[in-house]
This record gives C-alpha cells, sequence and structure tokens, in this order.
C-alpha cells in the first residue's frame, strides 16, 4: 500500500508514519498475526518486532477507526442488534453488536451478561450516539423486550431470528480472528481489537457480490485514499 513519502514523522516514532499506518492496515485487512505483519515488513526492509508491531496496532486502531466512523454517513434508523458468545480465559462473555440497515457496524460492546441490564447498557450507548432508531431488528432474546420500551418505546422492535442474517454474517470476521489470535486474552483486549476492527474490516471490504469490477476497483481506491487522509493526521 503507497503512502505519499513525504508525509511527516511522528514525534518519537523511529519509523515514518505510512510504514505504522501500512502495519496497522495489513494486520486488520487480512487474517495475519503480529509475527506475519513482521515478515512483510521485514521483506520490505524494515526490521521491528511482533512487539513493536502489536504496540503500534493497540495505539493507532483506534485513530482510524475514529476517523471513520466520524466520516461515516449518518447511520439509518433501522438498527440489527445481537450478541455472540466470546469465551475470555475460560469464562463466557457476551459480544453485542449492532449494525444499522446498511451493514455498517454502529458499536460493540463486551460484557459478562446476556440479560435485560446489559441490553438496556448496550442500547443506551447507541442512543446517546446515534438518536433513537426507526426499526430495532432482534432475536427472539426476551431481554430486549424492556430496555427497548424504556429508551426508545415509539421504535418498531422486531423479534424474529431469520429477520437478523444481516448482523449475523457481521460475526464471521469476529470468529476468523478469534481463532488465529488463540481467542481473546481479557475483555479489555477484545473490546479494543474488534472497536477497531469492525471499522477498519467495513471499509475494505465493501459487498463485492453487489458491485461490478470497475464499481469495485472505485471503492477500494477510495478506501486507500482515505487511509492516506487519516495517516496524515495520526498524531503521536
Amino acid at each position: 500500500m503507497m503512502i505519499p513519502a513525504e508525509m511527516p514523522r511522528l514525534k518519537g516514532y523511529r519509523f515514518p508514519r505510512e510504514v505504522v499506518a501500512y502495519a496497522v492496515w495489513a494486520y486488520h485487512r487480512f487474517a495475519l498475526s503480529t509475527a506475519d505483519v513482521e515478515d512483510l515488513l521485514a521483506e520490505r526492509g524494515v526490521t521491528v518486532s511482533r512487539e513493536t508491531v502489536r504496540k503500534w496496532v493497540n495505539r493507532f486502531g483506534r485513530h482510524f477507526a475514529d476517523c471513520i466512523k466520524r466520516d461515516r454517513p449518518a447511520a439509518a434508523d433501522k438498527w440489527h442488534l445481537d450478541e455472540v458468545v466470546v469465551p475470555i480465559n475460560g469464562v463466557k462473555q457476551w459480544l453485542w453488536r449492532a449494525v444499522d440497515a446498511n451493514g455498517d457496524v454502529l458499536d460493540i460492546l463486551v460484557q459478562p451478561r446476556r440479560n435485560a441490564k446489559a441490553a438496556k447498557r448496550f442500547l443506551a450507548r447507541l442512543i446517546t450516539r446515534y438518536g433513537k432508531p426507526r426499526v430495532v431488528v432482534t432475536d427472539k432474546l426476551r431481554s430486549y423486550i424492556k430496555p427497548i420500551w424504556a429508551l426508545a418505546p415509539e421504535a418498531d422492535h422486531r423479534a424474529h431470528k431469520g429477520l437478523n442474517n444481516r448482523i449475523e454474517g457481521s460475526h464471521r470476521p469476529t470468529r476468523k480472528r478469534e481463532k488465529l489470535m488463540g481467542r481473546f486474552k481479557s475483555i479489555r483486549q477484545a473490546q479494543r481489537f474488534l472497536a477497531a476492527h469492525d471499522q477498519i474490516n467495513a471499509v475494505f471490504r465493501p459487498r463485492r457480490y453487489q458491485l461490478s469490477a470497475i464499481s469495485f476497483r472505485h471503492a477500494r481506491t477510495d478506501a486507500f485514499d482515505l487511509w492516506k487522509g487519516y495517516a496524515a493526521e495520526m498524531t503521536a
């Protein structure tokens, strides 16, 4: 991925910002470990340790995710909510995820419970950021009923497993990375990684089956241009 070399160097960092941005992009765009990214950089003449790559990903992944959220069009008023189990250190945790009608991930939250209190906490986060939805689609988990009545009483709540296929597909990249990473080590690590990964992954993985070859190439070029701009905004 070519990023203009004339970008100013990040204060306190030995390598140019384009190298750091490339490492973050490669780690989130492909199912790679930090050791894999280390090898990619080594092939390009950049010698860093996998620990350095890990620090770059943790430090700047959120920056790119925040930039993507900032520049994304307003969220649709139809939301799909779902929760999936994520084992962490042998303990069952729950990953709550919300996507809009366009398939864009609105937010994720890792919580130890799958009850009405957890559902209310997650829904309150969404409403604070995006306002109240017009339609909320969930599975048949009854824990959603009271929180939706309390926080978005005018919303049309549709509880049906078959209607939630859009969000079911968004869990697949998580499962793929979870397997590669040997499961998450803590709630904090899972929350930090997935909050960035969902946003970055969506930009570089448009729905290819809905696009012609030319449209897909344009979308990919636009994504690279966005990444260059976000790299220029990085601060130490």
